[in-house]
């Protein structure tokens, strides 16, 4: 499995929030976030949003845990980074 989870840091609305990505296919990445229960609004173009309470159960269902830097690192070398010149086009 290719899915990355990074450690929850990011505060917002009340709880701090990881990141969901994949280094192989955003079909894979929609899998596990649906299998944890994700709703797909927080998916933002090339990644899920995922608070805290659920960090562990991504984990469970076998997103790999990453330093934020190394999965920047591994979605961009997978070429699934979404940047401001590609938001909106056609996937």
């Amino acid at each position: 499995m290719t899915v990355l989870i990074d450690p929850p840091i990011w505060p917002g609305h009340g709880t701090v929030w990881s990141h969901l990505v994949s280094d192989a296919s955003l079909t894979e990445l929609h899998t596990v976030a649906a299998r944890i229960g994700l709703p797909r609004r927080l998916f933002d173009e090339d990644h899920y949003d995922v608070p805290e309470r659920l960090y562990d159960e991504a984990v469970a269902a076998g997103a790999q845990p990453v330093a934020g830097r190394e999965l920047i690192r591994r979605l961009l070398a997978s070429g699934l980074r979404r940047d401001r010149a590609t938001r909106g086009e056609q996937r």
